[in-house]
This record gives structure tokens, sequence and C-alpha cells, in this order.
């Protein structure tokens, strides 16, 4: 089973937690005014169901017993202007928590959002997609449905059974005896249930997750599944979880049905007594029969709110067990430059350190993604102004690494990496990296247009999105598109060729106009014709920029002023082409293995 284990976190925890009420709060203080417009409105709402009851018993026993018909169409009037007034309070009360409650939900999101896109990349990397979507959408949906119809409106039930139980007892303190012996029962009863149905509802949660995050990654993976055919292994993964899923919900069905049948069971024998006990009052003369059916009434509207408890209950357990996964998720720690200067720190103050010319320095970096593998180990290297650096080496020996600590996705565990002398992790992020350009081997395009994917929104990158397309070649195929540079972008770029969808990628780098220039692998996804153009726009883009280039051609760097070997997480060699290839070292092998195929 996909990520198995890894949703054990959003299984523990409390049902009910007081510190997580209060978190939520927060988001909801804002709207207060028409939180306390609510909480004006419940007790008017529960006073129009109290006194409904009371005037059919003043209609019995003052006119439809006696048989005197006059006043009794005052008396009907009455009852139906209390059912217009309940009807137009109901209404506010139900859109202004609903309207609240979308406005909170917006806000939650918006902050999650905000969150996810600062965590650092670790998180991503042990964190399934599925489980992150699931947070920042049906999570949040049920808090909304939680406030709109559960935490608030519960209130209002409290004072609606608190106004019956007072008239009844007022009415008639015998008869409300005998009709309230069932509610130790209840009280019982909801209370058995409500700890049954807890780990269900977490269990529920957790099994969505692991439900949504499979789906998305086979939907990623749709290419692979059908080119290995794989469809039937994935069909039977699919219907483990689908089935776990399920069954998870089976419980919570089952408790929820048999505490709505309880209740309903309690509700029919507190209508029995009331009959038993308050006919036999009648015959002695002892209760009128209007106070007879006014009872009935009050029962029954006693019982519907604690009829309604299974399904708020079950809102309330999967609001709960939804704020423990999303405050789980805002309690991660962002990325570690938080701890030194602030992400959204103005870049003004730093201009100073991270004026031109640039000089970086790793020195003895050490790094690892797990446990004691390190991905580098004791690195150093000085990498001048306007320089051109090529990393090389064997895929997996830590070249990519090296542009990830640069750019601060993730941070070192030991050494330093400095930029004219000043530690990167003492640098806002913001101000880091946008003196940094970078492309990946797999370009990565977001749904929108051309111009879009180039200058991702960019203000200052927008004005120069046709001059950068025109300096790596992409203007070439751009401007035959029907629309040009507002032709549409589908999801990941499918509508575009890899090499369209790089040349987009370089031209997007440059639009930025960085300082210090990443090129990961960035030519190995074109073909060969692409690939000369692109170099051309490569050229002018490494002018008076410093430049590191992680390449696995070597014919791509052979005119870099310098040349790094990486070789299992360290620094082997290190000079030009001519020097390294003069050394024959490890270089001069690999450059061997890829021009004449010959053994090292």
């Amino acid at each position: 089973m996909h990520n198995s284990g890894i949703y054990e976190e959003e299984i523990a925890g409390k049902a009910y937690d007081g510190r997580l009420l209060k978190r939520f709060f927060a988001y909801v203080s804002p709207y207060r005014m028409s939180i306390v417009l609510v909480l004006l409105i419940l007790p008017l709402v529960a006073a129009c169901r109290l006194a409904q009851p009371w005037i059919i018993k003043l209609a019995i026993d003052g006119h439809i017993t006696t048989g005197r018909l006059a006043g009794l169409e005052t008396i009907a009037l009455a009852f139906l202007g209390i059912l217009l007034i309940e009807s137009l309070l109901s209404f506010l009360e139900v859109f202004l928590l609903q309207s609240v409650g979308q406005r909170v939900m917006a806000d939650m999101r918006a902050e999650l959002f905000r969150h996810v896109m600062n965590l650092p990349v670790s998180w991503f990397d042990r964190t399934p997609t599925g489980s992150a979507v699931t947070r920042l959408t049906s999570d949040v949906e049920v808090l909304g449905e939680m406030f709109a119809s559960g935490i608030i409106t519960i209130i209002g039930d409290i004072m609606l059974l608190a106004g019956i139980v007072s008239i009844m007892i007022w009415m008639n303190p015998k008869l409300s005896m005998v009709t309230f012996s069932v509610l130790p029962i209840l009280a019982y009863v909801a209370y058995s249930f409500r700890r049954r149905m807890r780990q269900s509802f977490r269990e529920v949660r957790a099994r969505l997750g692991r439900l949504n995050s499979f789906l998305a990654e086979a939907i990623g993976g749709i290419s692979i599944i059908q080119i290995f055919n794989r469809q039937q292994d994935e069909e039977r993964r699919f219907r483990e979880l689908n089935a776990s899923y399920r069954d998870a919900n089976m419980p919570v069905i089952f408790w929820d049905a048999s505490l709505y049948a309880m209740v309903e069971a309690l509700s029919s024998i507190a209508v029995a007594l009331i009959f038993w006990y308050g006919g036999g009052e009648i015959l002695k003369g002892a209760l009128t029969f209007g106070v007879l059916v006014a009872f009935i009434q009050y029962i029954e509207k006693f019982f519907a709110p604690v009829r309604d408890l299974s399904a708020k209950y079950s809102v309330m357990q999967g609001a709960m067990a939804a704020l423990e996964r999303i405050f789980s998720l805002l309690d991660t720690h962002k990325n570690s430059a938080t701890t030194h200067r602030g992400v959204d720190e103005p870049e003004s103050s730093f201009a100073a350190t991270l004026s031109s010319p640039h000089l970086i320095e790793f020195r003895h970096v050490t790094f690892a993604y797990r446990g004691n593998e390190n991905a580098l180990e004791d690195f150093s290297i000085s990498i001048n102004v306007g320089e051109r650096v090529a990393l090389v080496g064997e895929s997996g020996g830590g070249k990519t690494t090296i542009t990830r600590l640069l750019t601060r996705l993730y941070e070192i565990d030991g050494g330093s990496i400095l930029l004219n002398g000043t530690d990167i992790r003492s640098i806002p992020l913001n101000s880091l990296r946008r003196r940094i350009g970078i492309v990946l081997q797999d370009p990565c395009l977001f749904a929108g247009s051309i111009e879009y994917n180039i200058c991702l929104g960019d203000e200052q990158a927008q004005s120069r999105v046709r001059q950068a397309a025109a300096i790596v070649g992409a203007d070439r195929f751009i401007e035959r598109m029907p629309k040009g540079y507002e032709e549409e972008v589908r999801e990941r770029g499918n509508n575009f060729s890899v090499g369209e969808k790089q040349l987009i990628s370089f031209a997007r780098a440059v639009a930025f106009d960085p300082e210090i220039l990443v090129l990961d692998e960035a030519t190995a996804s074109v073909d060969s014709a692409s690939e000369q153009m692109i170099q051309l726009g490569i050229r002018g883009l490494m002018q008076n920029r410093t430049s590191l280039i992680v390449a696995h051609r070597l014919s791509t760097i052979q005119d870099a002023d310098r040349i790094v070997v990486i070789h299992r997480a360290k620094k082997m060699e290190e000079g030009t082409h001519q020097e390294l290839m003069r050394d024959e070292g490890l270089y001069f092998r690999l450059h061997q293995l890829q021009f004449s195929g010959s053994s090292p």
C-alpha cells in the first residue's frame, strides 16, 4: 500500500481540545459583530419555539375544551405571527453563520497556502501531495460545517433545552419528573457513544488523506502506469484503499444510526410516560388537557436537538480531527531562514551585503538528506565574480545538492556557504533567491499564458518577457503561435514539446535578470538543434554573471572557466578542461566513456 503508516500522527490526540478551539476562534474574531448578532438572535428563536406549545395550551384550555370560540382567531393569528418571526430569525441566523463560515474558511485556506509555500522542500519530500491537498480543502471544509451547523447552533440548542425544562417544571413539577426520568439513560448513551465514535472519525480522516495521496500519485504518473501496463495493479491498490476508507466509515455509520435509534426510542418512552401519568392526572382532575398536549409538544421539541446530537457530534468530531491536522501543519516550522533573517524582510537593508561583485564560497560543507548518508562531505569551493564553474560527476554524486544548498531549498548540516563573505543563512530568502536564476532539467510550467510562465506575475520580469524570449530563441516558436505570448499553457505544459518547455524556462531565468545563474542539467531534455540555439542565448545570459553549471554531457561545459569533479559526495578534481584531461584522472575517464565508449 502506498504511503503506509505516514498518517499515524493524524490519528492520535484528544477528541476535544480547548486550545484548538481557542486558536480557531482567532480566525472568527474579525467577524465578531456578525457572531454577536447571531447570539442575539438565538434566544429570540428559542423564545418563539417555546411560545408555540404554550399558545396551543391556551387555545385548548381557554377555548376548545370550554366551547368558547371568541378570541380563538386572535390566538391563531398570534401562533401564525410567531411562526413567521421564527422563520425570519432562523433565515438570518443561518445566513449569517454560513457567510461567516465561508469567510473563515477562505482566511484559513489562504494562511495554510501561504504557510505551505514557505515550508522547506524537505517537508514535501516526506509528505504525500494528497495529504497536503486534503488539509487545504476537505479539512477546512469540515471546519466550515462545524462553524455553521455545530458549535454556534449548540448554544441555541442549550437555550431551547433549558427553556423547555424550566417551563415544564413550572407547569407541572410531578409530570416533569416522570418525563425526565429517561434523561440519565440518555446521558449515559450519549457519553458511551461519544467515546466509541471518537477514534472512528480520526481513522476516517486519515484514510481519506491516504486515498487522496494515492490518487494524486496515480494521476501524476499515468503515462508510466500505461507504458508499463500497470493499470490492473493500480486498480487493485485503489480498491484496497477505497475499501479501507469505506470500512473506516462503517463504525461511524453504525454508531450514528445506533445513537439516533436510541434517542428515538427514549423520546417515544418519554411521550408514553406523559400519556400514562398525565392521563391519570386528567382523570383525577389534577391536570388539564391543554397542559398534556403542551407537554407532548415540549418533549418533542426537547428531543429534536438531542436527536440531531449524533449528526452534530459527527461534525464536531470530524472538525476536531481536522483542527489537529491543520494546526499540526501550521506548527510545522518554516524554512530555518526565519531563525536568522525574516523571509519577507525588505531587501534594501541588504543591498550593501549583496552589492556586485559577487563571490560564492562553500567552506567545508556537509549535508545529508537522511541518516548518515552524506550527499556532500567536507565540500569546499570558491567561485569568483563572473566565473563559469561546471560541476560534473556520476549521478547521485552531489552535484544538484550543491545548487539546492546555494538557493537554500535545504539547510546545510555543517560548514558554511558565503556570498561576498556573508553567510547566506543571515540573508532573507527573498533577497537571496531574487539574485539567483535557476533552470532545471525538468521544466516546470503552470496553467496560464506563455507570458505568465516567463514572468510568473512579476512586474519587473514582465517588462523583459519578449527580450528574454529573444535571447534564448524562444521567440521563434512563440510568435508562430495563434495567440503569441498569450497562448494558453495547459496543465504541466502538456501542449508543448519538452524542448519548447525548456526554452520557456530559459526565458524565465533571463527575464528575472539574475546576478547568479544556476543551470542544472538544463539542456539534457533539449534536442541537438534546440541546444545549439540555446547555447547562443546562454552565452549572452552568462555575460557578467557568476554561473554554476551542473552537466552530464561534458561537451556542453568544455569552455567553462573551471570544472569541478564530484564523486561520492566529495570534490575529487578541479581545473580547466585541458588541465583535467592532461591529469588523466576521473574527469579524463568520464570523458573517455562519453566520447570513445572505452572502459575507464
